[in-house]
């Protein structure tokens, strides 16, 4: 059975926006600025994203030069440097907005610095699943080494916990975890964080108010976030090639922020060389669904069966 789609211009806490519905999810894209992902639930229930603007600035050289506002967002990080001054290029800026039966296209504003632009493409798989594609176009008449992220700031509860699966089921199964001691200013300046801890076939995050994170090599590709509470699950899956060229060899990220105001759930694709005139995407399918009974990686993959 089809998806049923509905699909309106509207405005967002203010903002100019896009919202999508079917009888189980509700997505607002931002055009404001961005382009961004504003909300993600279900249709009438509380947004599972952190959503503040203008709270969390980064600075630098004295002047403000990118504000979180928080949703979701597509970042363009440059190889071997993954979080570089061109990530946060032209990401305040106002977006485009082109929208079609079962989805929209938001299109970001063109970078002059290295002649990029990015954007969002939101299309509706059924109706408790999307795929939501972060993309880049190389506009200028040189190459362009890139690799795209897809970041997700999540509104945790008390009882909300996060799970990455690892491995690959064979007899000579094994994963790669990069631990931060502390970067640019954050984090709590040590390598032992009981908030992440790895099972049998899954890395389970229980947010703890202490800012921290972690990079995961997951060959499944996928994060989930649950919580009991809401008897919900949102999970985002990317596809992960084996042998690709992913920062620090993994393809996973979650940040915890001090007092636990968001989960960040950041999937990284491959890194890539652009001829002029190219794109780069990078697609996620996101699912909502209910809350996991067990906080395994079987589980996790089997959200996407």
């Amino acid at each position: 059975m089809a998806a049923k789609v509905t699909i309106k211009k509207c405005k967002f806490k203010g903002l100019n926006a896009v919202e999508l519905t079917t009888p189980q999810l509700k997505l607002v894209g931002i055009t404001a600025f961005g382009p961004r992902i504003g909300f993600f639930g279900k249709p009438g229930d509380d947004n599972l994203l952190y959503w503040v603007p203008k709270k969390n600035a980064r600075n630098a050289k004295g002047r403000e030069v990118w504000n979180l506002h928080g949703g979701h967002r597509t970042w363009m990080a440059g190889i071997g440097a993954d979080e570089c001054e061109m990530t946060y290029n032209a990401d305040n800026k106002p977006a485009t907005l082109e929208v079609r039966k079962n989805g929209f296209r938001m299109t970001g504003a063109y970078d002059p610095e290295n002649a990029t632009i990015r954007g969002i493409d939101v299309t509706v798989k059924n109706n408790n699943s999307l795929l939501v594609d972060s993309f880049v176009m190389n506009k200028g008449d040189m190459l362009l080494g890139a690799a795209m992220w897809a970041l997700t700031c999540s509104l945790p509860n008390d009882t909300t916990q996060y799970v990455i699966p690892i491995g690959d089921g064979s007899t000579w199964q094994s994963a790669t975890m990069v631990l931060f001691n502390q970067w640019a200013g954050h984090g709590q300046k040590s390598f032992a964080d009981d908030q992440y801890v790895a099972g049998k076939d899954a890395v389970v995050i229980t947010p703890k108010g202490l800012e921290n994170k972690r990079m995961i090599q997951s060959e499944a590709g996928i994060i989930a976030m649950t919580d009991p509470t809401r008897d919900i699950t949102f999970a985002k899956k990317m596809d992960y090639r084996l042998g690709g060229k992913y920062p620090l060899n993994t393809n996973i990220a979650a940040y915890v922020g001090p007092k636990n105001f968001m989960v960040e759930m950041e999937t990284m694709g491959e890194e890539s060389t652009l001829k002029p005139g190219q794109e780069l995407h990078h697609v996620e399918t996101w699912t909502l669904t209910k809350a996991m009974k067990q906080l395994t990686g079987k589980a996790a993959i089997d959200l996407f069966k």
